[in-house]
């Protein structure tokens, strides 16, 4: 006999359907804007010029003519596509350079590359953690690490964002669940903006015995002498078990990494699904990460760096000075700038105000995070001049005092 239930009815009046239809109704859903052009400091988006404070292309080497000569010279070598995995058909001579660099970069034994940043937290932690380890992983840790704990089946200890003293009783916790043990956090939290308390979880990782992994998605590329990240910047890259980095941000292309020793990473190889059973990334992508990479690591990187970290402070400061509540990045600025709105309407509806004012800025409302915490997130790149930046401050002035006549205050700069 047939079942009378059908799988698909759940995607009828879920909980955001509502909302959903109001926001299409209205032309004020963010997310899903075409752009029509490349992603740089000013784009084309939907028939119109913006500025760009949505994007985490933070060193802008998308535009780089080197970065676009390497993918074509890829693409002509290598054509549009591999059509098999890396253990098979998939590994080109690209690959192994790029992870090699990769390794020199991070200062570890060797590197793996994924064909997404997704992939590698995923096939890295469902491969690593099994029955009977205990996982605990930061609040705010991206949605890929919960996906690869949640698929390892290992038991799942949260803590409240960057809370020690919760980091600790979890340590305390697993001790008891009797297997092995792995924190995974966040080097740069993508939404707040602020690095992990690394020294710090590294003495209390050595304390219980667990290892650490640290997700540099994006500190790798932006902090650090060399760039390598948030555990470079504070001196603790000994300390740090696995290293997971992505090409979508500073590395200008698509792909994932995690960095190393030997044992783990060959392991890996030959064990992590989302590495042995899906496609190699396509040549194009891999050539461009590592004519990214050579510019990050060349004598040119530490201008890039420091220009991306200057505008992310003189973004912060200018917000902050027209009476935005602005999220400081601690304990050292990124070029994640995020504007808390509190009210999850609200952000929508001042995300539309400055759209049609000419700047684009990311939206993030609850359940991305907490009830109550609804933000704009804004970005620079190195490439981002003062005057760009300058004109979309004042776009920032120009709406606040709309929005805030028409719709109420806005959360003011923390006392």
């Amino acid at each position: 006999m047939p079942t009378a239930i059908d799988v698909f009815a759940k995607v009828r009046g879920h909980e955001r359907a509502e909302q959903l239809r109001a926001a299409r109704e209205a032309d004020l859903l963010p997310y899903f804007r075409r752009l029509e052009g490349p992603a740089g400091p000013i784009v084309e988006m939907e028939g119109a010029e913006r500025i760009m404070l949505g994007s985490n292309n933070y060193l802008g080497l998308t535009a780089d003519p080197r970065v676009q000569d390497a993918a074509r010279a890829a693409l002509d070598k290598y054509g549009t596509g591999l059509t098999g995995s890396r253990l098979l058909n998939g590994t080109l001579d690209l690959h192994l350079e790029l992870e090699a660099e990769l390794a020199e970069w991070m200062g570890t034994e060797e590197a793996i590359v994924f064909s997404t940043g997704h992939q590698a937290n995923v096939g890295t932690l469902g491969t690593i953690l099994g029955v009977g380890d205990t996982v605990i992983v930061d609040s705010a840790d991206h949605a890929s690490i919960l996906d690869g704990c949640l698929i390892s089946k290992a038991k799942l200890r949260p803590f409240k964002h960057n809370r020690l003293d919760r980091l600790e009783k979890m340590l305390s916790r697993a001790v008891d669940d009797g297997g092995g043990i792995l924190v995974v956090v966040d080097g740069v939290f993508s939404m707040e903006g602020d690095i992990a308390p690394l020294p710090q979880i590294v003495e209390l990782c050595k304390a219980y015995g667990a290892r650490l992994m640290v997700d540099e998605a994006h500190g790798a590329g932006v902090l650090g002498a060399r760039g390598a990240g948030a555990s470079e910047l504070l001196g603790v890259e000994a300390d740090v078990d696995l290293r997971m980095g992505t090409f979508s941000k500073s590395l200008a292309s698509c792909g994932g990494f995690i960095a190393g020793s030997h044992e783990v990473i060959d392991f890996l190889r030959v064990s992590s699904r989302a590495f042995l059973f899906t496609a190699s990334g396509v040549p194009a992508a891999v050539g461009a990460a590592l004519a990214a990479l050579r510019i990050i690591r060349s004598d040119e990187g530490p201008a890039l760096l420091q220009r991306v970290l200057d505008n992310g402070e003189y973004l912060s400061n200018g917000l902050d000075a027209l009476g935005f509540r602005v999220v400081r990045g601690e304990p050292a600025v990124t070029p994640i700038v995020p504007v808390l709105v509190e009210d999850d309407w609200k952000a929508v509806l001042l995300w539309r105000a400055l759209y049609d004012a000419g700047v684009y800025v990311n939206v993030a409302i609850h359940p991305a995070v907490q009830p109550g915490g609804a933000l704009l997130r804004t970005s620079v790149m190195a490439t981002h001049d003062r005057d760009v930046l300058d004109r979309a401050l004042n776009a920032f002035e120009n709406v606040k005092q709309k929005f805030e006549s028409e719709h109420g205050t806005l959360p003011g700069p923390a006392a």
